[in-house]
């Protein structure tokens, strides 16, 4: 996604959702002149990116607890970029609307995040499992906690919020993890987890993850995962 950004090296970019901090260190050495505010809604990637980051980019760099719903910025950027946040947010109407908000005119956005047909195999086997008598009771008022965008409702969703240029693609981006312990580990603390924090006790969890793991293994190929990529580009007039 950087490799299609034309910068000065003068901006300042907002990172939205920055986790960890591994975009935020590439986009840091893509400005030398510049600055990047990284915000996520966790203490403990905050903590891990600002452990990596500030020794070798000091004062360039800022990191801000705050929901991407909520963000405490007004014509603040001259960009925004994101890569896998958009999609744990429900209320794309409410993002895009306070994202345009913190560009300054003329401001783009560059993002991406799972889209259209996402993780569909996994989903379903996850929902199928969960609807069996053994953990049904536990996700008796439970609701996916992503929102995957088809690219034309993407287009529309951003034109709302009044952005500008809108363009909006989906690509596939299949992955194949090594073995069935990278697979379980993934799964478990990346895209299953807000499922597992709905199972009372570890013992339920790990049964949950192995049926999960075991019917990955029996996929041409073993373990893959069938992502697909919304990509996001538009711009404030």
């Amino acid at each position: 996604m950087l490799s299609r950004l034309r910068l000065r090296g003068d901006e300042v970019v907002l990172d939205a959702g920055c986790g960890t901090g591994r975009l935020t260190a590439d986009l840091l050495e893509a400005l030398p002149r510049g600055r990047v505010v990284g915000v996520d809604s966790s203490q403990n990637m905050l903590a891990s990116a600002r452990q990596h980051l500030l020794t070798d980019f000091g004062a360039r760099l800022h990191l801000v607890a705050a929901d991407l719903l909520q963000l405490p910025f007004a014509h603040a950027f001259d960009g925004i970029v994101s890569t896998a946040a958009f999609h744990w947010v429900r209320d794309h109407d409410g993002l895009f609307l306070g994202l345009h908000r913190a560009l300054v005119p003329g401001g783009w956005l560059h993002a991406q995040c799972g889209g259209g047909p996402n993780l569909v195999r996994l989903r379903q086997r996850a929902d199928a499992l969960a609807d069996t008598p053994e953990f049904a009771r536990f996700f008796e008022e439970f609701r996916e906690p992503w929102l995957y965008e088809e690219a034309e409702e993407a287009a529309e969703t951003l034109r709302r919020a009044r952005f500008v240029d809108v363009e909006t693609s989906i690509e596939p981006a299949l992955t194949v993890l090594d073995n069935a312990q990278q697979y379980s580990d993934f799964v478990s603390s990346i895209i299953l987890r807000e499922h597992l924090r709905h199972i009372p006790n570890e013992p339920l969890r790990r049964e949950f993850m192995k049926i999960m793991t075991d019917q990955a293994a029996a996929d041409d190929p073993p373990f893959s995962l069938d992502y697909w990529r919304l990509n996001l580009r538009a711009r404030v007039p």
